[in-house]
């Protein structure tokens, strides 16, 4: 697969959403380690996220969900054609890094990602369809 070369606009993109939302080994009762070490917080602010999801899988496996592994959905959004397993963190407290507190629950769902130029830069949601 051929890829547009990568902007350093887009490429700082790809390494957040590689940061926040890819983990190929994490289980359900990680959220609190793996979030306090990649430093995952509220946009901009030190607050504890309320909802943080992590796809079980490596880039070589979600890469190509903006290319033939995916399919358009809704707007500049792009849903994988296969499930992925996920873990999604849900926050259960109103602190500040690092001393966020999260409670994990694994799934399998259809991702939902924004692409820029061929390669994955936001995460939207997951899909039971």
């Amino acid at each position: 697969m051929s890829k547009i070369p990568i902007s350093p606009e887009v490429m700082e993109r790809y390494k957040k959403f590689l940061n926040q939302h890819v983990n190929g080994k994490m289980a359900e009762n990680q959220c609190d380690n793996v979030i306090r070490r990649r430093k995952i917080s509220q946009r901009g602010t030190n607050d504890c996220k309320p909802v943080n999801t992590f796809i079980l899988a490596n880039k070589g496996q979600i890469n190509p969900v903006c290319a033939k592994a995916g399919r358009p959905y809704g707007k500049n959004l792009t849903i994988s054609n296969l499930r992925f397993p996920i873990v999604t963190c849900k926050s259960k407290s109103q602190k500040k890094l690092p001393h966020c507190k999260y409670r994990g629950k694994k799934d399998t769902r259809w991702i939902v990602i924004g692409c820029v130029k061929g390669w994955p830069v936001h995460y939207e949601e997951g899909i039971l369809l």
